[in-house]
């Protein structure tokens, strides 16, 4: 069985789900131990950079205005256009990130990117 997580505005997510929390695309990621999960920015994933939270509270607490959860295809390519203004991403980061993001509808690219993972 999935597991899944109920973020503040009521949506599910599961791990395969990209989110946009505090203006950044995450995934989420069950643990097991002190967090009962953790976001992981899609760049930064792995680095040291991942978001724990002991529980949902922990997260609802943390949610700001810039955090929306899943985006549509259109609205993910928003951001990217939007980010590529941004001296705060690099364009190696953005490209990568692009990568990973459902901004395109073909079969071969959604297998692409669930064989990168």
């Amino acid at each position: 069985m999935t597991r899944t997580l109920t973020l503040p505005n009521g949506e599910n997510v599961n791990e395969d789900d990209i989110i946009l929390y505090n203006g950044y695309p995450y995934r989420v990621k069950f643990a097991d131990g002190e967090y009962e999960f953790k976001l992981s920015p899609l760049y930064w994933g792995n680095s040291g950079m991942d978001i724990p939270f002991a529980d949902r509270e922990a997260l609802v607490d943390q949610w700001e205005a810039d955090s929306r959860s899943t985006l549509t295809r259109a609205e993910w390519k928003q951001w990217l256009r939007e980010a590529r203004h941004n001296p705060q991403f690099t364009d190696a980061e953005l490209n990568e990130i692009a990568r990973e993001l459902p901004t395109n509808s073909s079969v071969l690219d959604r297998l692409r990117r669930l064989l990168r993972r």
